[in-house]
């Protein structure tokens, strides 16, 4: 199984989530280490990074064979973390 990498970011915006949404984003998180491409993940066009939904949150992320590296989780109706995506590249 993968292990799971997450940037300072994604930590910090961890942190900010109410315990129930804590708990959905990081059982999601979980979810990605055995099965990355799930069928409600996205790739990014024109990115290395794919996106999964759960909730009202997105997890943006990519992966390789040992590890799964979450970027960025931020609200799904939002574009403000495709806007941080791109200034973090």
């Amino acid at each position: 199984m993968r292990k799971l990498d997450l940037t300072h970011d994604a930590l910090g915006f961890l942190k900010t989530l109410p315990p129930k949404q804590f708990r959905q984003v990081v059982s999601k998180a979980f979810e990605l280490m055995a099965n990355p491409e799930p069928q409600d993940s996205k790739t990014l066009i024109g990115y290395d990074y794919r996106t999964a939904d759960i909730g009202e949150y997105r997890i943006v992320y990519r992966f390789d064979r040992d590890f799964v590296y979450v970027a960025l989780i931020g609200k799904r109706n939002d574009s403000d973390i495709y806007k941080r995506l791109k200034r973090k590249l």
